[in-house]
Order: structure tokens, then sequence, then C-alpha cells
């Protein structure tokens, strides 16, 4: 394919291919998966001991678990767009 503008022949491919790109940036979207599984076994947080101000266990885990996914995720996306 001939570039549009005739120096830009000179510079040669100065960005990585999208592949690296997917490649890279893979790795860190496996983190997205460590609140699936926290949440993905009931048996795990389905009872009512410790209290946490009187909400039973079940309920301020996933709570805690929801706040914790979007920190998650921000710092995913971060890590993401900085090795890009």
């Amino acid at each position: 394919m001939r570039p549009i503008i005739a120096g830009m022949a000179k510079q040669g491919n100065v960005a990585p291919s999208a592949a690296q790109t997917r490649a890279r940036r893979g790795y860190w979207n496996l983190l997205l998966a460590v609140p699936l599984l926290l949440l993905v076994y009931p048996g795990l947080y389905a009872r009512t001991t410790p209290e946490l101000f009187g909400f039973p266990f079940f309920y301020w885990y996933q709570f805690a678990v929801v706040i914790a996914t979007a920190l998650l995720t921000g710092l995913v996306y971060r890590l993401g767009r900085f090795h890009e």
C-alpha cells in the first residue's frame, strides 16, 4: 500500500501492531476474572457470621466485592492504557 504522504515512507512502522497491543493488554484483563471467582461459589460466603456493623457476612461480602471490582476495573484500564 502506498503512503498518502511521501515522508511517511521513511518513518517506518512506529506504532506496535494490533496483535502486539492486544497480547500485552490480555494479561491485565485476566485480573477481571478474580471477582467472578469470588462470587461463583456461594458456599464461600452464604453465611451470617461474622457481622459488620450489624450486616450479615453475606451482604457486606458482596458489597465489598462490588467495590473491589470497580477499583480493579479502573486499575486494569489504567494498566492497559499505560502499556499500549
